[in-house]
């Protein structure tokens, strides 16, 4: 049996919702919202399943997807791409397995940021890469040049960056989003840009892709998620775009991972990516409702809570918020004796992990976030 495989944990997503469906707590650790997500959107995929094809779809995707995308990133983040530059997926972890084991050579040199999402680490491993780690720490989590240059050789060929990043909920400044390209370009490296949140973010921002920044164009893959665009995590539904040089080599690893995506699914979410610029407001307002709605019940509460730009989540400062205990040892206690199921911070570390923050998602209803918000108030 491969090591790597039985020398690998359960993540701490599906433990800590398994403690919670164990211990009836409130699961405000594993990224779900709460809701049915867009009716219409829903009504489009079952009226594909019933009237369209169910048999396979192209590889690289329906065309009506394909275009869908290309035409929604013209519209929202003003970039030209063409379907042509478009590959389906099931769901955005596929695309990045799919790039990875595209791009990643053995010996090849992979850089990424810490905290980062789980998926990453085993994928360059088992695809022969060497993990090259910049550690971020809060609470402003922010990339820097003498951080890149540290982990820089002759042997770099990619970097994976995760903007808005889970777990911090911040988002890639210009400043920081220029320092990588010049990286990028200076080293002739591919950018691998993990954007599955890039319509869940506040207060007026707007989502930057690296691709479209000077000399991006030619080296980046953009994974996009109708999962997470639409709050329907359970479709797995998501895209690869790039330059056709990079998506030819893309299609050919993922022909021998999922080969394609179930087409109703892949037809609702060509219609919903072409939805009024007011649902993708409307969504926005929702969920920062909610993140405002949990961050003031915490302060409350006498939380330090860190800022939170984008995502579905947000952090609370233990060290600051006086938790005499690191982040695994609160999240235990937390599901345990409070009945509220978190996440901590440092299980998205592998070395040298921050372990005073942990992560909490606001994306759920009122009444989910008021009950979670009430058995917080006993303090550990």
């Amino acid at each position: 049996m491969n090591p790597l495989y039985t020398s690998l944990g359960t993540t701490i997503f599906e433990t800590m919702s398994a403690r919670a469906r164990a211990t009836g707590a409130i699961n405000l650790g594993q990224g779900f919202p709460d809701g049915r997500g867009p009716e219409d959107v829903l009504a489009e995929a079952a009226r594909a399943l019933v009237e369209d094809s169910n048999q396979y779809p192209p590889m690289l995707g329906i065309p009506a997807l394909r275009e869908a995308v290309a035409a929604h990133y013209s519209v929202h983040q003003g970039l030209d791409l063409t379907p042509a530059e478009v590959v389906v997926t099931s769901g955005a972890t596929e695309a990045l397995a799919a790039a990875i084991l595209a791009l990643v050579s053995p010996g090849d040199e992979v850089v990424m940021f810490q905290p980062l999402y789980d998926a990453y680490w085993p994928l360059i491993v088992r695809a022969g890469g060497v993990p090259k780690l910049v550690r971020l720490e809060p609470p402003e989590w922010r990339i820097t040049a003498k951080a890149l240059s540290a982990v820089a050789s002759a042997r770099t060929k990619l970097v994976i960056v995760n903007s808005p990043l889970n777990p911090t909920a911040t988002m890639a400044s210009d400043a920081e989003l220029a320092l990588l390209a010049d990286f990028c370009v200076a080293h002739d490296a591919i950018a691998i840009c993990d954007e599955v949140w890039e319509h869940v973010v506040f207060d007026g921002r707007t989502h930057r892709s690296l691709i479209g920044l000077p000399g991006m164009r030619e080296r980046t893959v953009k994974i996009g998620s109708a999962g997470k665009i639409f709050s329907l995590t359970g479709w797995k539904v998501g895209w690869m775009c790039a330059a056709p040089r990079i998506a030819a080599v893309l299609a050919k690893a993922h022909q021998f991972l999922t080969f394609t995506t179930p087409p109703n699914l892949q037809a609702a979410a060509a219609y919903g990516l072409g939805k009024d610029v007011a649902y993708f407001e409307g969504m926005r307002a929702a969920f920062q409702r909610s993140r405002d709605r949990l961050a003031a019940g915490l302060t409350g509460l006498g939380y330090a809570v860190l800022p939170s730009a984008a995502t579905y989540f947000l952090s609370i400062d233990l060290d600051r918020s006086g938790v005499g205990m690191g982040d695994i040892a609160f999240c235990e206690w937390l599901v345990e004796e409070a009945g509220v199921a978190s996440i901590p911070v440092s299980a998205f570390y592998v070395e040298a992990p921050v372990t005073n923050v942990v992560r909490l998602c606001f994306a759920k209803a009122d009444a989910t976030l008021d009950e979670a918000l009430e058995r917080m108030r006993v303090r550990p």
